[in-house]
């Protein structure tokens, strides 16, 4: 199988906020974005195609014109609690410390744990990997994508939060048992 991670396009938000499950609408350059993502993947013909059922990840779905994307909730961004659509710089700096230190174990108020969104991933990851054996399509966000690369690569999930991950980026999985190879679409 092969799992084609699509990462959303630039969300309508301004810098410098907390997000994760709020409902987020698309930037105004969207258009020029979708179109850059469907050039990375032309010639793909998934044989599934998900996305998180989050309104910017089901904009980039409708425009990649696959076909109906089955939406479903374990591809969803980190949820992060009382801290959604708050300026980071506003959230008590104890509190973002200690998060900070222990996100893996540890959720934001009313949110959850790196941890818990490591076990959604991972177990939507398993059902593809047995379900399908083309390629595979699903639009998300770069915490689900963060965390895939750490269960493919097996590292520590302390580790996540360094890896880039552009708005509109491709990061492809391929699962030939028991090895995962990785790579990032560029074209």
């Amino acid at each position: 199988m092969e799992l084609y991670l699509v990462r959303h396009t630039t969300p309508d938000v301004v810098t410098g906020i907390c997000y994760g499950h709020a409902e987020l609408d698309v930037c105004a350059g969207f258009q020029r974005e979708a179109e850059a993502v469907r050039g990375k993947l032309a010639g793909l013909a998934p044989t599934a195609f998900y996305t998180s059922p989050q309104l910017r990840c089901r904009k980039l779905a409708e425009a990649l014109a696959f076909g109906e994307p089955q939406a479903d909730d374990r591809l969803k961004e980190m949820h992060f609690g009382e801290w959604e659509m708050q300026p980071w710089d506003a959230i008590p700096r104890a509190a973002l410390d200690r998060w900070g230190s222990r996100f893996v174990e540890e959720a934001p108020p009313g949110g959850e744990s790196f941890n818990d969104l490591y076990r959604r991933a991972s177990a939507f990851f398993a059902e593809c990997a047995a379900r399908h054996r083309g390629p595979v399509v699903a639009v998300t966000h770069a915490g689900v994508i963060r965390s895939l690369l750490a269960h493919a690569l097996n590292l520590p999930l302390q580790h996540v939060p360094n890896f880039h991950l552009d708005f509109g980026g491709v990061t492809k999985l391929m699962m030939s048992a028991p090895y995962i190879k990785v790579a990032y679409v560029n074209r």
